[in-house]
């Protein structure tokens, strides 16, 4: 699927109905239209079809890597409408002069015509379409019927005032359009890579795998690599929200998008721009947009029914009490257009959406991605969170702290078979042991099986080597009387006996109690570990956080203690992983967390992703999630609180349509300010 940027979208309705109609279309096979981001995602067979039709819409797209500026938005028009509107009553109500009174006539007429030309042409284009219930054949309708009954000057200076609240709007979603696209604005465009002695300008999207890159001090970096030559501090707040500077020198890994501070870098490309960190960031907060909410899904559904209920209802004030003998035409007709004027909901359909967008966007200015926006709904609403240990809450940095040779093996035995076995492995246990062992001989490795919740099964150097926990030595028959050794313990056999084993060290991340503390204090009710390392350790970190545990659990273990977990505790439930092994429990969670160091498959299940791999950031995407519900439940009793008072005061004759207008327009406004509150913590 391609994506685009698509100009002048101006709520989500229209988003909306812009995928409705391209939907219908035989050669488009996907669409996805993103409001928040103005983005156009298409598949289609016939490009050039789609944007011929697109243009009739009044639509313009261009590719995604082209720079689009955003559309500069002129105070003047508006400003000369309500000028020559005011002329026009000043000339009406203070001038005898007949001549002058026609005139008065004609400049509002005209400035009827000229405010409301938008107006016209939506009510239009949704006339062709059969859709009569949206704002512009609202407000048309209002103004004609005003304009019968008598009330000129009413009826024009609600299509002024909807007009300047209209461009008052558009102005504030566009700059809050602005401040979310800030937040995408850390993708590199420009990449030099080094050709034969020559530097060649080049674009992120067309780097490959071990082109050589020259990044200058102030530069950004294209795409994810390794550090060849040189050394600098990068800047990577726009993708870890981590304000410190990071040194890196050759042999380090760079993300891509994080900006040179220092020297010059030759770094060689490891990841293709599409696959590297910065793309994946901006594709999930652009995408994110198009997960909705349960609350929008509602504000959708209640907008498509409630705007055709409040038009009937304002036809049946208009006709009933007179029919009754209760007043004139004219007083009822008037207070039903006071009806129908706030019955626009806008305020909801606008203000919902850039919330939930604000608060995603926040999230990832703090380095944490959340994947759409009903994932941010369920955060407000957890009360239960499951932790996996090693890497989540530990650093997950392993050293060996004691080597325990059974009789007639050395130390220096246990180390060099333990370090054979995890030649090829990447766990944080290998490494350690790895770091341990001094002799960097080669070792000839003929097998090797990495079974999952055990340990591994290597053939190295014609011998069979078993290392790992308890579990896989009871699960190769291979007698031994150390079982209950606390810590964390890696057993080793060769060819079927066992030779002794080596206990590793772990701790907690530096940041660690004071997250926990920081959920607790957030109304996190209930908090567990679900651990595949032994009960020592555990118990041991557990305890330091005060929370309950389970211990060496497989995979498959791990999946149904949490599955357990969650049916016996009220509220939502997620949980917090960073391995491969948690890739099932993740997918299961109501929302499930992977931090920074995770796998690709565990980032994959989950819902969330910690970037930075810091546990008070779990908490703070806690902050962001209460404080974006708030903001949105705000908007919501707002707007229809508002309205709902119009509506009576309208019904009673004390409210004129110039104050409708605000019920209107001035409360979308005021809902959408509170909303860009979200994008602030």
């Amino acid at each position: 699927m391609q994506k685009y940027y698509i100009q002048d979208i101006g709520c989500v309705d229209s988003a909306e109905k812009i995928e409705r109609e391209l939907q219908k279309l035989p050669y488009v096979k996907s669409v996805r239209v993103s409001f928040s981001t103005n983005t156009l995602f298409l598949e289609t067979s016939d490009f050039e079809k789609t944007r011929d039709f697109l243009k009739k819409l009044n639509l313009e797209i261009s590719p995604i890597q082209e720079k689009v500026e955003s559309k500069k938005i002129s105070f003047l028009p508006i400003i000369s409408i309500i000028v020559l509107f005011f002329a026009g009553i000043l000339l009406l109500h203070f001038s005898d002069l007949k001549s002058l009174h026609i005139l008065a006539y004609i400049l509002l007429g005209g400035v009827y015509l000229y405010s409301g030309k938008e107006v016209f042409l939506g009510a239009y284009h949704n006339f062709k379409r059969g859709q009569i219930f949206d704002e512009n054949v609202l407000m048309l309708s209002a103004t004609i019927a005003a304009f019968f009954i008598g009330a000129y000057e009413e009826a024009v200076s609600v299509m002024v005032f909807f007009a300047a609240g209209e461009f008052l709007q558009d102005f504030a979603v566009s700059r809050s359009k602005n401040s979310i696209k800030a937040l995408l604005d850390v993708a590199p465009n420009v990449a030099y890579i080094k050709q034969n002695d020559k530097i060649i300008q080049t674009t992120p999207q067309q780097l490959k795998i071990n082109d050589i890159l020259i990044v200058k001090a102030g530069e950004k970096i294209p795409t994810d690599g390794i550090v060849l030559k040189g050394k600098s501090t990068l800047d990577q707040r726009a993708l870890t929200g981590e304000s410190i500077p990071l040194s890196v020198k050759a042999g380090k890994k760079v993300l891509g998008g994080s900006i040179n501070l220092d020297g010059m870098l030759e770094i060689s490309v490891e990841k293709l721009y599409e696959d590297s960190s910065v793309a994946k960031i901006i594709e999930l907060v652009q995408t994110a947009a198009n997960k909705k909410s349960r609350t929008e899904k509602f504000i959708t559904v209640f907008a498509k029914y409630y705007t055709p209920i409040v038009f009937f209802i304002a036809i049946l004030v208009a006709i009933l009490p007179p029919l009754a003998g209760y007043g004139s035409f004219n007083d009822w007709i008037y207070r039903g257009l006071v009806v129908l004027m706030v019955s626009c909901p806008c305020a909801l359909v606008i203000s919902i959406p850039l919330g939930y967008f604000g608060g995603i966007g926040a999230a990832s200015k703090n380095g944490i991605l959340i994947k759409g926006a009903n994932n941010l709904e369920t955060l407000a609403q957890v009360k239960n969170i499951a932790f996996d240990k090693t890497g989540t809450l530990t650093k997950g940095v392993f050293k060996v702290t004691e080597i325990v040779p059974e009789k007639g093996f050395s130390k220096e035995d246990i180390l060099k078979y333990a370090n054979c076995s995890q030649a090829l492995s990447n766990h944080p246990i290998a490494i350690s042991i790895k770091a341990a062992y001094k002799d960097h001989h080669v070792h000839h490795i003929e097998e090797y099986e990495e079974i999952s919740g055990h340990g591994i099964k290597a053939k190295c150097n014609a011998d069979l080597i078993i290392a790992g926990n308890d579990k896989i030595l009871h699960k190769f028959d291979i007698p031994h009387n150390q079982c209950d050794i606390e810590g964390t313990v890696v057993h080793i056999a060769t060819n079927g006996k066992y030779i002794g084993h080596i206990i590793i060290s772990d701790e907690l991340k530096d940041d660690t109690q004071k997250g926990i503390q920081e959920l607790k204090d957030l109304g996190i009710e209930n908090i567990c570990i679900l651990s595949g390392d032994n009960n020592y350790a555990t118990k041991k970190v557990a305890d330091m956080l005060h929370c309950g545990y389970y211990a060496n659990l497989l995979p498959e273990e791990k999946a149904q203690k949490f599955e357990e977990f969650k049916k016996s505790h009220q509220g939502k439930t997620i949980f917090v992983g960073d391995g491969i092994n948690d890739a099932p429990t993740l997918a299961s969670a109501d929302a499930g967390i992977s931090m920074g160091s995770a796998s690709d498959v565990s980032k994959e299940s989950a819902d969330i992703i910690i970037t930075n791999n810091s546990i008070t950031s779990v908490a703070k995407a806690f902050k962001i999630a209460k404080k974006t519900k708030k903001i949105i439940w705000q908007n919501i009793i707002f707007a229809l609180g508002v309205k709902t008072i119009f509506i009576v005061l309208g019904l009673f004759g004390l409210a004129t349509l110039w104050e409708a207008v605000f019920g209107d327009v001035g409360v979308a406004l005021i809902a959408l300010a509170n909303a860009m509150r979200a994008m602030r913590v």
